[in-house]
């Protein structure tokens, strides 16, 4: 009979999986700050700074003794991560490498063919003097390797070098040196990942059985279909295969949602005790990023939290529900509710716009003292000077 894991239970294994649960206020460190990434897997990189950049955002909710400087330490010194594709750019750890030459493969036949259709005949004409480019002279940036003659009519149609630079990128053939304001510096591979990452090799089953273990541990408990979504290496189909050839080190477990239901997934038997016996997560507030991995999977933060959110960036303003750039707000266990903000840097100001709270959730005087005390910490990361609620924030 599979055991059942209560809604508010699967809420704390879930925040403890993505790093929610820790202490906020212990010291990080660049050790402490890899040793986090490494825990969630990846961290999504983001260029929109309505407050900080996703990435920032996304680890000093976790850590508010995080700092900027570590990370670039850790990516552009140290060479402990690296910046490639999970369902977007991420952050990954160095030691992932050899795991993801499998996309590397499986995405080069797919942009090949995808290419063709979107940039036409000959999108590929600039490829092989590009990456001699790179091989002979060192790093490039996009804008160093610019057709003069091309027009651009955005993503869709780069210029040709453009084009071979994330070609090789994608392919696994280039990796990112560092950024320049938010601009992408491309290198040889080899220059970039440790030697002993990138010569490491892993064959087809070691690949698929790796890449599911690390999801359902990051997880805690899923649905085949979840596994092989975290990572978005591979495919449904292969996830399926994995649970059914690994039935003897799973539990099946029944997920509580908030309506009550109750949803079937997998959980490590031997993590079942420490899943069962996760930590109350702090009782802070925290303003998440859009981005954070607690709500990636919009279905099952639905599932689990009840909350429902949709970013609305590209959504016409008369049309969107908040706002253009709306941070979720989380407090204990619960997804209380959601605000707008943004940093005026010009005012040295963090303007908050609007507070939206969920049903049920009041905005009491201890409440609106927690999220002050978020927003004056967010001002601070972010270097603004203060926080201005302007008039009918509450609404």
């Amino acid at each position: 009979m599979a055991i059942h894991l209560p809604n508010a239970l699967a809420r704390k294994i879930f925040l403890e999986r993505q790093g929610l649960s820790r202490s906020p206020t212990k010291a990080l460190g660049r050790d402490g700050l890899y040793a986090l990434i490494h825990d969630l897997g990846f961290v999504q990189i983001d260029s929109i700074q309505w407050v900080e950049r996703a990435h920032h955002q996304i680890l000093f909710s976790r850590n508010q003794t995080y700092r900027p400087k570590d990370l670039a330490h850790l990516l552009e010194k140290d060479r402990s991560l690296f910046e490639h594709w999970t369902h977007d750019a991420s952050v990954i750890p160095s030691a992932f490498f050899p795991y993801w030459k499998h996309r590397f493969v499986r995405r080069e036949a797919k942009i090949m063919e995808n290419w063709a259709k979107w940039q036409g005949e000959g999108f590929d004409r600039a490829f092989e003097e590009t990456y001699a480019r790179i091989r002979d002279h060192g790093p490039v940036m996009a804008r160093d390797v610019k057709d003069e003659d091309h027009k651009s009519g955005g993503w869709w149609n780069w210029h040709p070098s453009k084009t071979a630079l994330e070609y090789f990128w994608h392919t696994g053939k280039l990796s990112i040196a560092r950024r320049d304001g938010f601009q992408k510096v491309y290198d040889l591979s080899e220059r970039i990942i440790p030697a002993e990452h990138h010569a490491g090799e892993v064959d087809h089953d070691s690949f698929v059985d790796w890449a599911c273990r690390s999801a359902l541990t990051r997880l805690g408990f899923a649905t085949s279909g979840e596994i092989a979504a975290f990572f978005d290496l591979i495919t449904p189909d292969e996830a399926k295969l994995w649970v059914a050839a690994h039935r003897d080190e799973l539990e099946e477990v029944t997920i509580g949602t908030v309506d009550g239901k109750s949803r079937i997934s997998f959980a490590f038997a031997d993590q079942l005790g420490s899943l069962i016996e996760a930590p109350e997560p702090p009782a802070r507030i925290r303003v998440l990023s859009p981005f954070d991995p607690l709500i990636r999977d919009r279905n099952r933060s639905e599932r689990l939290f009840g909350f429902f959110y949709r970013i609305e960036i590209y959504v016409p303003e008369p049309k969107r529900q908040y706002g253009y750039y709306v941070f979720p707000l989380l407090e204990g266990e619960r997804l209380i509710g959601r605000i707008d903000m943004k940093a005026e840097r010009k005012a040295g100001v963090l303007a908050v716009r609007r507070l939206w709270l969920e049903p049920g959730v009041k905005p009491t005087a201890g409440r609106l003292d927690r999220l002050d005390a978020e927003l004056q910490r967010m001002a601070r990361f972010v270097g603004m000077d203060s926080v201005q609620h302007l008039d009918g924030w509450l609404g």
